[in-house]
């Protein structure tokens, strides 16, 4: 697995956080949010790289009360997560770890067959929600 991909896995936020970025994925415009959060950066490895640091700060402000915290920025940050995180390369130990996998997307879309979470998930992880991918 790779480094990205664990470390997307590892992510655990509050529900309504995840919500709100679920639904923001429907009018995600990549240029517009990649514009004002990544100038520079190329390619799709090194944009969510940059996407989980930015994810971070803005998730240990929130957990430190901050003044300069923004709801609509995280939401922003992680809707952007979000949908660069399908354009990573597909995991081929994903593939041989006999986990259910996804049903296929519809042709003509490029996105990426992934493990299916609810087949991981734990019992105790009530109340917080994995992002997808």
């Amino acid at each position: 697995m790779s480094e990205l991909h664990s470390q997307i896995a590892r992510l655990k936020r509050p529900r309504l956080l995840i919500r709100a970025a679920r639904i923001g994925l429907a009018d995600y415009r990549r240029t517009r949010l990649l514009r004002a959060l990544l100038a520079g950066t190329r390619t799709v490895e090194d944009i969510v790289a940059r996407l989980i640091e930015h994810e971070a700060h803005a998730e240990a402000q929130r957990r430190a009360g901050e003044a300069s915290y923004s709801v609509a920025r995280h939401v922003e940050i992680l809707i952007s997560l979000m949908a660069e995180a399908r354009h990573l390369p597909v995991r081929a130990q994903a593939r041989e770890s006999g986990k259910p996998m996804r049903p296929a997307p519809p042709p003509g879309t490029s996105a990426p067959c992934r493990p299916d979470p609810a087949a991981s998930r734990h019992p105790d992880d009530v109340g917080r929600e994995r992002l997808p991918g």
